[in-house]
């Protein structure tokens, strides 16, 4: 199953960034060579939220990621939440629809 957790961010937060940077995309590197994170990356322009996509069998692995996120731990996500995501085309979709 896929999960997306969102993030809402702080205000100038690709500047705040910098000093946890390195940290988080360690914890971001360990998420996918466990196979849990497929991609993330910051969203908006200016910026002002960031989303991450997680293949799960619940979406305890994406909330966990979230709780011990350095950017969340440091007060860069004013608030974040874990969405279901029922992928339905694509290559690696969930549940994938057929044509009939």
């Amino acid at each position: 199953m896929h999960f997306l957790l969102i993030y809402e961010t702080v205000p100038e937060y690709v500047a705040r960034r910098v000093a946890f940077r390195a940290e988080h995309l360690a914890h971001a590197q360990a998420a996918v060579k466990r196979g849990e994170l497929l991609l993330g990356g910051a969203a908006g322009e200016p910026v002002d939220s960031a989303v991450l996509l997680f293949s799960a069998a619940s979406p305890d692995i994406p909330q966990a990621f979230a709780e011990s996120d350095p950017y969340v731990v440091n007060g860069l996500v004013t608030s974040w939440h874990v969405k279901p995501w029922h992928t339905v085309v694509g290559p690696t979709a969930s549940n994938p629809a057929s044509v009939d």
